[in-house]
């Protein structure tokens, strides 16, 4: 199984090359894992948290950095089932995060207390994904 936790150079590039001037939707899709996986002497590596554990740790240490860079979570789910794709998928839960901007978004991820927040993410999960998508128009039709 492969497995994605942090951007490829890539697929971060391309991020990059996207206009910075707009409202963007990220879209998270989140496996956590059984055990957090922390590195060895980290403050949290022998508390034998969960995976869930260690992601809502996350959210607490870099929550006030993501409001103050003007974002907003606009949907909140729980995974249940695959309608379409592989049966073999599945994840845990899924969000979407809102940024006035993408340069809001750098400005959270160059943030030096972020940058030890995001410690928890990654010990938390197995698997994730990060897909941006540019605002559009809400409503009744697709």
């Amino acid at each position: 199984m492969d497995s994605y936790i942090d951007p490829s150079p890539a697929n971060f590039a391309a991020f990059k090359d996207l206009p910075r001037d707009e409202p963007i939707h990220m879209l998270n899709l989140l496996l956590y894992r059984d055990e957090a996986a922390y590195p060895q002497g980290h403050e949290h590596a022998d508390k034998g948290w969960s995976g869930r554990r260690a992601y809502e740790e996350y959210g607490k240490t870099s929550g006030p950095i993501f409001r103050r860079v003007g974002g907003s979570i606009v949907w909140r789910g729980a995974f249940q089932t695959m309608v379409t794709g592989p049966d073999d998928k599945r994840w845990h839960d899924g969000f979407v995060a809102q940024y006035p901007n993408s340069g809001a978004f750098f400005e959270m991820i160059k943030d030096p207390d972020y940058q030890r927040a995001v410690v928890n993410r990654t010990a938390a999960l197995v698997d994730s994904r990060l897909m941006r998508f540019k605002s559009g128009v809400a409503g009744e039709g697709f």
